[in-house]
């Protein structure tokens, strides 16, 4: 089974006095590139998230975002009282200084919002643990519901690769019923530009001649090894494709398609004949379409 690099899953829960809710995108990347956002209450598991990810995939921009929020009482920030009496005293030598007839209107709303006087509240390491398992559990199921929907995406792009597969097949094919028709046809022209040569001079052809010249010729434009190749990694291909998922997928059907293309680019080189380059350039086209659609593919 294949998989796209491109998906989104999420997953929520409600439990314990925590509304958690994750959201994993991922995007295309030559290489595994992680990114995770957490609150401040969380910090410390990014670790444990990261391993996490990495457990479930090979290669992709992964980006992962954790809004986290306390639903019971003890979501209630704590004041700092030693940072609140500073504040009060500095206000009261403020007062002092500029004299009795000063008018200064203290608001306790506004004080709290001052840097240091209201901070979230510490969990406990007891708290940490019981936090960093609800956190991997919610992970793991919004990894789950990615990967659902790159898999999902994952078959589209196997048919579509497949089908690219039967279309050079099919070029390949017709190359190799054209291989013998292009030699007949060569070995005619000769024959027939030799003997209108040879008639003016009353000369007879050298039939050993032209065989030995039409010989070399097929030597020159034989394609049936290239063609042969060809097909194998096609098989190949299309045994990566129907098969289970393993490990680096994307970069095995990219390198078959490097070697596909080689051979077709050989083909082409030894082409002599406006029929077979026709089919070749039909082959390299789909073999471009692979390539586009491989860098799709985890």
């Amino acid at each position: 089974m294949l998989y796209s690099m491109t998906g989104f899953g999420d997953a929520q829960l409600e439990e314990d006095g925590f509304s958690f809710l994750v959201e994993i995108r991922s995007l295309n990347n030559r290489f595994l590139k992680i990114s995770v956002k957490l609150p401040e209450l969380a910090a410390f598991a990014e670790p444990e998230v990261t391993r996490i990810i990495r457990e479930e995939l090979n290669r992709g921009s992964v980006n992962y975002t954790l809004h986290l929020k306390q639903t019971s009482e003890s979501a209630a920030m704590e004041v700092n009282q030693a940072a609140l009496e500073k504040y009060i005293s500095s206000l009261a030598q403020t007062y002092q200084l500029r004299g009795s007839n000063s008018w200064m209107k203290v608001d306790l709303g506004s004080m709290l919002l001052l840097p240091g006087v209201c901070q979230p509240r510490r969990l406990s390491e007891e708290e940490n643990v019981h936090l960093l398992e609800k956190i991997r559990d919610i992970t793991r199921q919004a990894l789950g519901n990615l990967q659902a929907m790159r898999a999902e995406e994952g078959k589209s792009l196997a048919a579509d690769l497949l089908f690219q597969c039967r279309v050079i097949r099919d070029n390949l094919q017709a190359l190799s019923a054209l291989t013998d028709l292009v030699l007949d046809t060569y070995r005619q022209r000769i024959q027939d530009r030799v003997n209108a040569m040879l008639a003016e001079a009353n000369l007879k052809l050298d039939e050993e001649q032209l065989m030995k010249e039409v010989a070399l010729f097929a030597e020159r434009c034989d394609i049936n090894e290239e063609a042969s190749r060809l097909a194998c990694h096609l098989d190949q291909f299309e045994t990566i494709c129907r098969g289970e998922q393993a490990e680096q997928v994307g970069r095995r059907l990219d390198f078959m398609t490097q070697e596909m293309l080689r051979e077709a680019n050989t083909i082409a080189s030894k082409a002599n004949d406006a029929r077979i380059s026709q089919h070749v350039v039909e082959i390299k086209v789909a073999i471009d379409r692979l390539k586009e659609q491989i860098q799709n593919v985890e």
